[in-house]
C-alpha cells in the first residue's frame, strides 16, 4: 500500500511542477469614453469673483485595480488638449494658444501614476503629469464610487478624483491676476474591465 502511494506521488510530482501557477492580478480597465461615462473638468477663479468652468471633450486611458490590493493600482490618462471647451469659442481659442496650452506644439497632456496609497475606498494617487511640455509630480485625491456587473455582460468600476496645480509650474505665465493662478481638476472615471 505504501509503495503504491509513494509511486503515485512520484508520478504526480512532474505534473504538478509543470502545472501553471496562477497568481492574483489586478484587473485591467479601459476608461469608458465611448459611452461618455467619464469626464475631466477644470475650473479656475475669474478675477476672484467667480469660477470659470470647462472640460476636455477627448481623452483616453486605462487603469488596473484590485479591491483586495488597491495600493497596487496603476493609472494612465492622456488628454487631447485641443478638445478644451469652456463654452466660449473666442476664449477657447485663446486658451489653446501659446499664452496657455500651446496645443499646436503640445496637443496632449498625460498623467502616469508612480505610487498609490489606499485607505479603504480612499486613494492617494501620485504620478507624473505632463502639460505644455513640462513634466512634474502631481497628486490626485480619489475615492471609489463602486464596482460590479453592468447590464451588457461586462464589469465596471468607478472613481472620482480631484487635484490642482499652479499654471506657472507648467510654464504658463500669462497674467490673469493674483486670484487666478491655480487650476482645479475633477476626474470622474468609469472603467470597463478588459
Amino acid at each position: 500500500m505504501k509503495i503504491k502511494a509513494t509511486l503515485g506521488a512520484l508520478l504526480l510530482t512532474p505534473a504538478l511542477l509543470a502545472a501553471p501557477v496562477h497568481s492574483a492580478q489586478a484587473a485591467e480597465y479601459q476608461i469608458d469614453t465611448q459611452g461618455m461615462h467619464a469626464a475631466i473638468q477644470f475650473k479656475i477663479k475669474h478675477l476672484g469673483y467667480s469660477w470659470l468652468n470647462g472640460r476636455f471633450e477627448k481623452f483616453s486611458g486605462n487603469y488596473s485595480y484590485d479591491s483586495s490590493k488597491p495600493g497596487q493600482s496603476k493609472v494612465q490618462v492622456t488628454i487631447d488638449t485641443t478638445s478644451l471647451n469652456s463654452n466660449h469659442a473666442e476664449r477657447d481659442k485663446h486658451l489653446r494658444s501659446k499664452d496657455f496650452l500651446n496645443v499646436s506644439k503640445y496637443p496632449q497632456a498625460k498623467f502616469v501614476s508612480t505610487n498609490v496609497q489606499a485607505k479603504g475606498d480612499k486613494l492617494t494617487i501620485t504620478g507624473d503629469f505632463t502639460l505644455n511640455g513640462v513634466t512634474k509630480p502631481l497628486t490626485i485625491d480619489a475615492h471609489k464610487i463602486g464596482e460590479g456587473k453592468d447590464p451588457w455582460g461586462g464589469y465596471r468600476s468607478g472613481f472620482s478624483g480631484t487635484t490642482s496645480f499652479k499654471m506657472a509650474d507648467y510654464g504658463i505665465t500669462y497674467d490673469l491676476g493674483p486670484a487666478s493662478t491655480e487650476v482645479f481638476l475633477t476626474l470622474d472615471i468609469e472603467g470597463v474591465r478588459k
